[in-house]
């Protein structure tokens, strides 16, 4: 790092924090600082959205994925299979209820729907598994900044962990939407860089095309990802991605709640469409930076030496501090914090929310929850203890992304589980869906700790049924508890009939890509 890189990386972040202090003005109440006093606009919102999925574990691990993973390459591409149809089923059914009821946490209404104890309990659930899959991002950041930086990984995730909390803590949500506006913005220039360079160095796109593997190319596995040891099984990302990511866009709190700031229902189906529609087009640019990348590990030797195949998530931090030139080293570097900050500053927001909402306030009453400093004290207090989980996350896995998808897995399913049940039937009650829910997280964390031959994408698709199917045996002898009103929720359905079109052509879209890269 020279000079013009401090100057271009020191400017971003002064610049960041400058904004989300100017965006600190006016808040009066929670509602203001969690969800932006409901007057967030539902592009912003949806740029928001695709932001925090790219995160700086996608710009390290999913080109490692392509260019150095054992059963890797292409086969990332069906990850992103399920996203339209699970935009399809929220858009229609799922997120313009939520909105509707002008929570400031999803949890709101499990804890209305089937009582204190499963609401809360799904609280928890979301505070363990998305603060330990935050401090997995911070260590994922700090894996790249650390080399370009010459620091220490230990300062480094110091760095990033105080920089998000304090920019977080001054601007809330709107500071979180608005910082992801430009830090996508960012992490598409700073690809597109590392690309045009890595294709320059050997010769053009033909040639690291073709410096590629065969069976690298190769964009379908059909294999099911039960008992087969498949890396990236087909069948496991399209039906295991589908709840997912249904449950991912739906029921978590760190992508809901920017839904639940945007002025109607309408304008949260328009967010989560943009949000589905930018995901295909980045994954792919990321894709071409593996392909690029990998062909620079195959073609120079001196890479091979310092990339080892072992710590396969750092060619991207080693290109970056061997080949990118001054001053454009910087602007890279900013864009890798940019794609961490993305992440981090949503999960501390929602993090927040949660544990004020539904854990602070019944216990210290509504007054004290709803001023905006005990937002901003529990912010500081997660981002302390995210930085901590960071600075021990060495080590989970061979690819941090499939690390932090593993813990998501774990939840997602029971979690989505039980909010279907709670909108689509009156006859399941309080008792017999936390049995279900503990059930179906007990299941798939035994699935993880037992090593089955079951790949991780399948823990979605058990748990959902695990957690659904005990909560409905369970309630056939019981009352029909308090239900919701199903009628206006599927009222809703026909503002979602216009993305149809849109999303099935994106399914489509992607579909094609497969098979013809297949």
């Amino acid at each position: 790092m020279q000079t013009l890189d401090w100057i271009v990386l020191t400017g971003y972040l002064g610049a960041m924090i400058a904004l989300s202090a100017w965006l600190s003005r006016g808040q009066a109440d929670s509602a203001d600082y969690f969800v932006g006093g409901r007057r967030l606009p539902w592009w912003a919102v949806g740029i928001s959205i695709v932001a925090t999925q790219s995160s700086a574990i996608s710009f390290v691990s999913i080109p490692a994925f392509v260019a150095l993973r054992s059963g890797g390459g292409l086969t990332w591409l069906q990850y992103e299979l399920a996203v339209p149809i699970a935009m399809l089923f929220l858009l229609g059914w799922v997120v313009p209820y939520l909105r509707d009821r002008n929570m400031v946490s999803v949890f709101e209404f499990p804890q209305e729907r089937f009582g204190m104890a499963t609401g809360k309990t799904l609280g928890l659930v979301f505070l363990i598994s998305r603060g330990l899959a935050t401090g997995i991002a911070v260590y994922a950041a700090a894996l790249v900044v650390a080399p370009m930086l010459g620091w220490s990984l230990t300062a480094s995730i110091l760095l990033i962990g105080v920089v998000a909390v304090v920019y977080d803590t001054l601007g809330g949500m709107k500071a979180v939407v608005a910082s992801d506006v430009i830090q996508l913005g960012l992490m598409v220039v700073g690809v597109g860089c590392v690309v045009a360079l890595a294709i320059s160095m050997v010769g053009g796109a033909s040639v690291a095309w073709e410096a590629m593997a065969p069976e690298r190319r190769v964009a379908v596995d059909w294999s099911s990802g039960i008992g087969d040891g498949a890396t990236a099984p087909f069948w496991a990302y399209l039906v295991g991605g589908f709840f997912l990511y249904a449950s991912y866009y739906g029921t978590d709190q760190s992508q809901v709640q920017r839904l639940l700031g945007t002025t109607e229902s309408r304008e949260a189906q328009k967010a989560v469409l943009l949000g589905g529609l930018l995901r295909l087009p980045l994954t792919l640019l990321y894709l071409v930076m593996g392909v690029a990348l990998g062909a620079v590990w195959q073609m120079h030797p001196e890479f091979q030496a310092v990339v080892s195949l072992e710590r396969i998530d750092s060619l991207v931090p080693q290109f970056l501090l061997t080949y990118v030139p001054i001053g454009l080293k910087g602007l890279i570097l900013a864009a890798i914090l940019a794609a961490a900050m993305s992440s981090v500053d949503s999960a501390l927001n929602s993090l927040s929310a949660v544990t004020l909402r539904d854990f602070v306030e019944p216990w210290a009453g509504k007054r004290v929850g709803d001023h905006p400093l005990a937002g901003r004290i529990i912010t500081v207090i997660w981002g302390v203890l995210i930085t901590a989980l960071a600075l021990v996350a060495d080590g989970l896995d061979r690819t941090v992304i499939e690390a932090i998808n593993k813990v998501g897995s774990a939840f997602y399913g029971p979690v989505l589980a039980t909010f279907v049940l709670g909108l689509a039937t009156k006859r399941v009650g309080g008792r017999a869906m936390m049995v279900g829910l503990v059930a179906g997280v007990a299941i798939n964390l035994t699935a993880w700790l037992s090593a089955w031959p079951l790949h991780w994408m399948w823990w979605n698709v058990m748990g959902f049924g695990v957690t659904a199917g005990g909560a409905l045996v369970l309630s056939l002898d019981q009352e029909a508890r308090a239900g919701t009103d199903l009628p206006a929720a599927r009222g809703r359905a026909a503002e979602g009939r216009w993305a149809t079109p849109l999303l099935a052509g994106g399914f489509f879209l992607t579909l094609g890509l497969v098979m013809l890269l297949g």
